[in-house]
């Protein structure tokens, strides 16, 4: 049976990990340090420890003692808009510790040579920055990274780390680069600001619904499908290579608004709030995941219309 571990596993992608393992009879291992969730939920179907994975010892010491089979390498500071305020903590965090966990995997090598994980890194769309709009098709994973923000930048640095330490060292690493995913749990990204603002309207919580630019472009995946998709390049991607993981549908921000109100039966009558405009931001981010399919099977099975209807669901228990 498979060992897990799940660093970042306080994030939403890493609590569908979890879930996911648990349904399968596996109790992964998993990080917390700064949650971006209620980990009260998840937290009977995960060993949890403390973790900040800048702290190399404490990284080392989880590793060495559990030697998981697979690690997927969640952690991150993972807002692109944070990241022009803490462009210091977010490449401490998203670039010292990726090294901190291959560095971890080859200190162990040197008393047990056999030790052999596979490492999903969790990298991201937005290293491709300005080449997601010189194309008129969606991206593939040989475009040129050109990102627009420090977290974007940490991202290119996560995703050539894994490279390198499968090129050089043998790790068995894989480079996730995930498109825009949302679900339950989800917190700071559009739909889940959305869906929130949406649900605190109808429970008399706030007054009136603010948000960005409306006019960007994004193909969304729920974050179900995601994890399928990680688990998949786990067990059958090609080491060292990178997998665009995007849903196939586009979509302009205005489009889920209207979504919204099917669902809440409400007219939202959106505002725009210049502080929720980002100092540079990608017009339409768009991947091709062609490669994906080809490699493991995946296909895009949750609907954003399912995913929005959750979500609503999600914020009426909890607010």
């Amino acid at each position: 049976m498979s060992n897990i571990l799940i660093t970042g596993g306080c994030g939403m992608v890493g609590s569908h990990l979890i879930e996911f393992y648990f349904s399968k009879g596996i109790k992964p291992v998993a990080t917390y340090f700064t949650p971006t969730i209620d980990i009260n939920e998840v937290a009977d179907k995960c060993e949890y420890h403390l973790c900040d994975v800048k702290q190399a010892e404490t990284i080392g010491e989880l590793i060495e003692t559990n030697k998981p089979t697979i690690i997927y390498h969640l952690a991150a500071q993972s807002y692109p808009a944070l990241s022009w305020d803490i462009p210091i903590e977010t490449f401490e965090t998203n670039v010292n510790g990726t090294v901190n966990v291959f560095e971890a995997i080859k200190k162990i090598r040197m008393t047990d040579a056999t030790y052999d994980p596979v490492v999903v890194v969790a990298c991201s769309s937005a290293q491709y920055g300005s080449s997601l709009t010189r194309y008129d098709h969606p991206v593939t994973e040989d475009a040129e990274l050109l990102p627009l923000h420090p977290y974007g930048v940490s991202k290119v640095s996560q995703d050539l780390l894994a490279y390198q330490y499968f090129a050089t060292f043998g790790i068995r690493t894989i480079r996730a680069r995930i498109f825009n995913t949302t679900g339950v749990r989800k917190v700071n990204d559009v739909v889940s600001d959305f869906t929130k603002r949406a649900v605190m309207l109808e429970k008399g919580q706030a007054t009136e619904f603010t948000c960005g630019n409306l006019y960007t472009k994004r193909a969304i995946t729920d974050v179900r499908d995601l994890i399928t998709a990680l688990m998949l390049l786990a067990e059958k991607g090609t080491y060292g290579e990178a997998y665009n993981i995007s849903g196939d549908n586009i979509y302009e921000m205005k489009d889920i608004v209207e979504k919204i109100e099917a669902v809440t039966g409400r007219k939202l009558d959106p505002k725009v709030d210049p502080s929720l405009i980002r100092p540079k931001d990608e017009p339409v981010i768009y991947g091709n995941s062609a490669k994906l399919k080809a490699a493991t099977g995946w296909k895009q099975t949750v609907s954003l219309d399912q995913t929005i209807a959750d979500m609503i669901a999600y914020w009426r228990r909890k607010l």
